[in-house]
């Protein structure tokens, strides 16, 4: 079953990165326990999404799709989104199948809508109890795939007034999960009237999420726009 599971996994990311155009990737909503609202910012994913596709020319599917966290259909995403602002519960099952898709390729972003971190980390670490998150430096290649953040990850909402940061969960070099905290980039993704966010504020969360798709599918070398 594990080995069906990841050679799943394996085709799914093959054709998305080296299928025709007519092929159609998949972004996934991660769907959690515990009563925070995981469905938070719902304009923001299919807002990224044509941005992208829009101005990289990619064809990802423009409705992302909902997906529990313990269901073995997570497998059918290269790439999962998390958010929410409260409480945060993965179950023995959930915490097992995040970590199988985690380690067989998959990319989880988790994106802090303001008062996920203490539950978060608490959870992830239920998930990887072996690894801490650790801060990604600016020169980090997810800065720079396609659009250049020269000093990190941009701040888009204020918070609590705290810098901007992105952590990673590493599997070896390869950076498998992408926290983004103090930042709220989600809020940056909804459609203007959502949060009346200024059109360069905007367009800075939408060319960091465009870097982080581009991340996920294609890892090579990218022509840098300052």
């Amino acid at each position: 079953m594990r080995r069906s599971i990841l050679f799943l996994l394996f085709f799914v990311f093959c054709t998305a990165v080296y299928g025709q155009r007519a092929t159609t990737v998949k972004i996934g909503l991660l769907k959690y326990g515990g009563g925070g609202d995981w469905y938070a910012n719902p304009t923001s994913l299919p807002n990224l999404i044509r941005f992208v596709n829009e101005n990289l020319q990619t064809n990802i599917d423009p409705e992302p799709g909902t997906v529990d966290v313990g269901s073995v259909e997570l497998f059918n995403y290269p790439m999962v989104h998390m958010t929410g602002h409260g409480n945060v519960h993965f179950s023995g099952s959930d915490v097992e199948m995040l970590r199988a898709y985690l380690l067989g390729g998959g990319f989880l972003h988790i994106d802090d809508n303001y008062g996920l971190d203490p539950y978060i980390r608490r959870e992830m670490k239920k998930v990887f109890p072996e690894l801490d998150f650790v801060e990604l430096p600016a020169s980090h290649p997810i800065y720079h795939q396609v659009y250049s953040f020269r000093d990190g990850l941009p701040k888009i909402h204020e918070h609590d007034g705290k810098p901007a940061q992105g952590f990673g969960l590493f599997q070896e070099n390869r950076l498998m999960v992408f926290y983004t905290f103090e930042c709220d980039l989600g809020d940056g993704w909804e459609s203007y009237p959502v949060h009346k966010d200024p059109e360069h504020i905007r367009l800075l969360a939408l060319q960091m999420g465009a870097n982080i798709i581009t991340y996920v599918f294609d890892r090579r070398e990218k022509t840098i726009i300052p």
